[in-house]
This record gives structure tokens, C-alpha cells and sequence, in this order.
């Protein structure tokens, strides 16, 4: 579930729509190959995306989607080689990543132990969407959705009621609330419910968020400087990647610093894990 971008045909680059903004520095349509992207599937501007107008990129994770469709849906057959596969393989992609999506969330779940009680509905869960992943781009395509997360999510849910229940004292519920902006540095935020939050450029410098749940939080431009994000939930490096922070950040165990976080560098810290096509 970790992108693998040597074994992918650069699918997030063609297949994927972006518009000119602040994330990227011009349009391009759904199935169109974006101008950096070269011949062997690899980004011309990889090493320089943000300071080149192309933010966006470096955010994006694909959970692991793009080898599955490339190797696996498809059995290696890219879409220039062999072109009838284009228009599928482009559809299929973005399903893909969804269920890549639920399938790191669903492995993260089994991995916390308080959520015990519901691990076997889980196990079941994740046979299920592992199956689906294994079809052909045709039942790919045609899958519903949001229908299958209406049925993952509250066992997503219930582990992480279960995990952030062992935080003593009263534990914060910002689920879905709009924090755009919010003043919260150095607040108590550990075991707290941000599932869904909107903390576009709200400063969370130096608040304690272990064990929070942020499934889905948008964290676009949040200030996580000093912050403590040990143990927090379903969080992912894109979450990360979209937000500002440091050396001091306290960073989940799985996940890695982002390098274009201030005072970043120590050894050990990874690059961007944007698509190195």
C-alpha cells in the first residue's frame, strides 16, 4: 500500500485532472499526459515540483494503486504500447486508489490493539476489498463505492472509539467542524475526534494530538510546528506532506518527515514521497 512508482505507467499523471491554481501551474485535462511526464514514465521536474508550481503532486499518494492497476489489472501492458487499454486503465486508476485507500485504513485498524473486539469483522472487511482490488477493470469500474466505505467506515470508526477510549479525562469531538484558520496552538487534542475536520492553515503549533483520530482531516497549510502526533490514527503522509512543520514535529512511526518541512534534513528523514513516475 506504499506507492511503487518504478513499477507504475505514471497513471496519476495522465489519467488524473488538475486545474490551474496554487497547486499547479497550468490545466490539464482527465487521460491527458501531463507535459513533464517523459517517455519511461518519470517526472522531467521530480526534483524541483514545488519551486516549478507543482505542490500538488508532491501531496498526492495513490496508497499503492498505481502498481496494482499497472501490474496487476493490466499485466504489464502500459497504456502507450498498447493503447487500446488507455480509456480502462485511466477509469480503473481512480477506483483503485480508493480502494487502496480503504485497505490502509482497514490495516492500520487491525494493527491497534484496543480494537480487538471488532478485529475479525475487520479481517473479513479487508479479504473483501483485497478481493475486489483482484478483478477485472470491468467489475473495478463498476463498483459502488461509496457504498463499500458506508460499510468500512463505522468499523473504522468503532476502532478508533475503541483506541482513543484508554486517553483518561474528556477527550474533544471536532468531527467535521470547521477549524479553517483556527488559533489552536498548544492545545489538548490528544484522544480527540478531528475525523473529517476542516484545519486548512490553522495553527496547531505545539498541540498534543497523540491518539487523536484524523481520518480525513484536510490539514492543507496547517501549522504542525512542535506538534505531537504520536499514536494519532489513520493519519497519511499526504495529510502530512500538505501541512507545515519541523524538526520538533512528532511524526507517527510509519509515516516520514516531510523534507520540505523547516529545519528537516536529519538523518533519516525521506523526501516527499510525491510520484517519481
Amino acid at each position: 500500500m506504499r506507492a511503487d512508482c518504478a513499477n507504475c505507467f505514471g497513471l496519476c499523471c495522465v489519467a488524473l485532472p488538475f486545474a490551474r491554481s496554487a497547486d499547479f501551474a497550468a490545466d490539464k485535462p482527465a487521460g491527458q499526459p501531463c507535459g513533464n511526464l517523459r517517455e519511461d514514465f518519470r517526472c522531467g521536474i521530480h526534483a524541483r515540483l514545488r519551486d516549478s508550481g507543482y505542490q500538488g503532486c508532491t501531496v498526492f499518494d495513490c496508497h499503492g494503486a498505481g502498481q496494482k492497476v499497472s501490474r496487476v489489472t493490466f499485466g504489464g501492458a502500459d497504456w502507450r504500447r498498447s493503447p487500446e487499454t488507455a480509456r480502462s486503465m485511466f477509469a480503473v486508476f481512480p477506483v483503485m486508489r480508493q480502494l487502496h485507500e480503504l485497505l490502509r485504513y482497514v490495516t492500520e485498524a487491525l494493527d491497534l490493539a484496543p480494537a480487538r473486539p471488532v478485529h475479525r469483522e475487520l479481517r473479513r472487511a479487508l479479504a473483501r476489498v483485497d478481493g475486489l482490488t483482484r478483478g477485472s477493470a470491468e467489475s473495478i469500474v463498476a463498483l459502488d463505492v461509496d457504498a463499500l466505505r458506508g460499510e468500512v467506515n463505522p468499523l473504522l470508526l468503532r476502532a478508533g472509539e475503541l483506541t482513543r477510549a484508554r486517553v483518561p479525562g474528556r477527550r474533544r469531538n471536532h468531527r467535521g467542524a470547521d477549524l479553517v484558520g483556527a488559533s489552536l496552538a498548544g492545545a489538548d487534542l490528544r484522544g480527540a475526534s478531528l475525523r473529517g475536520a476542516l484545519l486548512v492553515a490553522a495553527d496547531l503549533g505545539g498541540a498534543d494530538l497523540r491518539d487523536a483520530d484524523l481520518i480525513g482531516a484536510d490539514l492543507r497549510g496547517a501549522n504542525l510546528s512542535g506538534a505531537d502526533l504520536t499514536g494519532a490514527l489513520f493519519v497519511t503522509q499526504a495529510q502530512l506532506n500538505a501541512a507545515r512543520g519541523d524538526a520538533s514535529t512528532r511524526v507517527p512511526e510509519r509515516l516520514s518527515r516531510p523534507a520540505h518541512w523547516r529545519g528537516t534534513g536529519t538523518p533519516g528523514d525521506t523526501a516527499d514521497p510525491a510520484p517519481a513516475r
